[in-house]
């Protein structure tokens, strides 16, 4: 069964109306008419089965018929913090991520980011973003699509850790000392239902001074394993191991 991201302002009562691209694909692509199902999802996590009762290019009527519980969620909430990198690995770790389910993406400047933001076009690469993270949480079934934020500072970055139940920073000399098991005891102390945060270094990872830095705001280092990870593959790497943790063996 097709699933849209609407927003709030499109769930009257019991009705749906999707406007958009979104009833275009179900109009033309998906050539739904009445009777058909599909469901919707407000963003925030209520997701429902919807019977379509009106259908044209540019609207479609669903009247609700279930209440879905919500299965897809990573029982704790993670936001990746990506070091801006080179062509569009950003676009991927935001379309794996948010498969792998990470709560929000905050792009941020480093020391080693060799990307050079261009403020005159912000608005139309988190444009971008978010219409890459809508149809990523559509594909996995996820019932909130990430927040994704506009870029900071790496000095705004960490000024955040106090907002989290933990934070992280991934950080390849913690690997190259072996100390390989940092990742599993840090996440020992993440209640279940926590709020974590994951910052990734862009290619050359942090500086030392960027390192210092975060562990004074209270992050805590952690290893991505004993092979150094490109900056597009740690984050998923880090998704894919809470993952494991919260909801395989727990």
């Amino acid at each position: 069964m097709q699933r849209y991201f609407v927003t709030p302002e499109q769930f009257e009562a019991d009705q749906v109306f999707i406007t958009g691209d979104d009833a275009k694909h179900i109009s033309k692509v998906m050539r739904l008419g009445e009777g058909d199902a599909i469901i919707a999802l407000d963003h925030h996590g209520f997701q429902g089965v919807y019977q379509i009762t009106a259908v044209s290019s540019s609207e479609v009527t669903g009247q609700l018929k279930e209440t879905l519980a919500s299965e897809a969620e990573l029982p704790v909430k993670v936001t990746i913090g990506q070091g801006l990198a080179k062509k569009d690995k950003l676009e991927t770790v935001i379309q794996k991520s948010t498969e792998l389910g990470a709560f929000a993406i905050q792009p941020f400047r480093a020391d080693h980011s060799v990307v050079k933001w261009d403020e005159s076009k912000a608005d139309k690469k988190l444009e971008r973003f978010e219409k890459i993270a809508k149809e990523a949480a559509e594909q996995a079934e996820r019932s909130i699509i990430p927040d994704i934020y506009p870029v900071q500072d790496f000095n705004e970055l960490i000024a955040s850790a106090e907002s989290f139940d933990s934070c992280f920073f991934v950080y390849e000399q913690t690997g190259r000392k072996g100390e390989h098991n940092t990742l599993h005891e840090a996440m020992q102390h993440i209640p279940s239902g926590g709020t974590l945060f994951v910052a990734v270094g862009p290619e050359g990872g942090f500086s030392e001074s960027e390192a210092e830095a975060a562990i004074a705001a209270g992050f805590h280092p952690v290893s991505a394993g004993p092979r150094i990870l490109r900056t597009e593959t740690a984050p998923l790497y880090i998704l894919s191991a809470v993952s494991y943790y919260f909801e395989s063996m727990r």
